[in-house]
């Protein structure tokens, strides 16, 4: 497995991402963790999660927790995976989504996530979704106030714009190693945010890059140059797809979430996957 970097510690260039393990239409645990050994067989060691990932109310960090037990039934060789988690998005229950990013709320989130983990500090703590109800510094200040306690190792930013990016990075001086955005090829509005991870040398984590649980069934039919590189290529649209966009920057990791062994095996192939300059510029229109 190829790898990049996040904050000067390598990870492998394709990462898991944890959601669809835990939120509704989730699998057997049986099936989750047999997903993430798969994860870990191929190379991958660079897993996404948060606390938010769960369906009931009273099941808050539940991908936490599934991903610490694979981890720990995997054994010895699962010692340098990096788990990125997040902090500042809810789930009441009922299916919505809601924002929290109270600075003394995300300090607590950030304990009880190390705790579900079993880790002494966390390895990239990830402010998850900006509150428009508390000015984006404050939060940002706690994920700050976390590096400085050694809660957490490494400190990064999710759903930012560029100048949401910039004022992280002066609150964090200088510290701030990684951007989660969605990006797919359905959804390309955050190539500003991308561009401006790769001038600034900072990880650009692009999640939901296949367009998402309920939609990556689709991709083929919706974005036909996919599906034609990769009749090119001998690969799978979605090994393509996540090849187009390590193509785009060196500082892009993305983390497709998967619930099936067969589609991270896949996924995890796209790291071994060139596409020419003419391909990538194709898929880029």
């Amino acid at each position: 497995m190829h790898k990049r970097t996040i904050g000067g510690h390598d990870v492998s260039a394709i990462g898991l991402g944890g959601m669809p393990m835990s939120i509704e239409g989730r699998p057997d645990e049986d099936r989750s963790i047999a997903t993430i050994h798969a994860a870990l067989d191929a190379g991958i060691d660079l897993i996404d999660t948060a606390d938010a990932y769960h369906r009931d109310a009273n099941e808050v960090g539940h991908n936490e927790e599934l991903i610490a037990r694979a981890l720990h039934a995997y054994g010895p060789g699962a010692d340098g995976v990096l788990v990125a988690t997040k902090g500042g998005h809810l789930r009441p229950g009922d299916g919505t989504w809601t924002r929290n990013g109270d600075p003394e709320y995300l300090k607590r989130a950030a304990k009880e996530s190390a705790r579900r983990l079993g880790v002494d500090a966390i390895g990239l703590y990830q402010f998850h979704r900006p509150d428009p109800t508390v000015p984006y510094a404050d939060s940002v200040g706690a994920i700050r106030d976390l590096l400085d306690e050694g809660v957490i190792r490494m400190a990064g930013i999710s759903n930012a714009d560029v100048a949401q990016i910039d004022e992280a990075r002066d609150v964090l001086g200088g510290r701030l190693v990684s951007v989660q955005n969605q990006f797919s090829p359905a959804f390309r509005s955050s190539q500003g945010e991308l561009e401006h991870c790769a001038e600034l040398g900072i990880a650009f984590l692009p999640w939901s890059p296949l367009g998402g649980i309920k939609n990556a069934k689709d991709l083929a039919a919706r974005h036909a140059a996919f599906q034609d590189v990769a009749d090119e290529v001998g690969a799978s649209v979605y090994q393509v797809t996540l090849a187009w966009q390590l193509a785009l920057a060196p500082v892009v990791i993305p983390i497709p979430g998967a619930s099936r062994p067969e589609s991270i095996r896949d996924s995890a192939g796209a790291a071994d996957l060139v596409l020419t300059a003419d391909q990538v510029a194709r898929l880029s229109v």
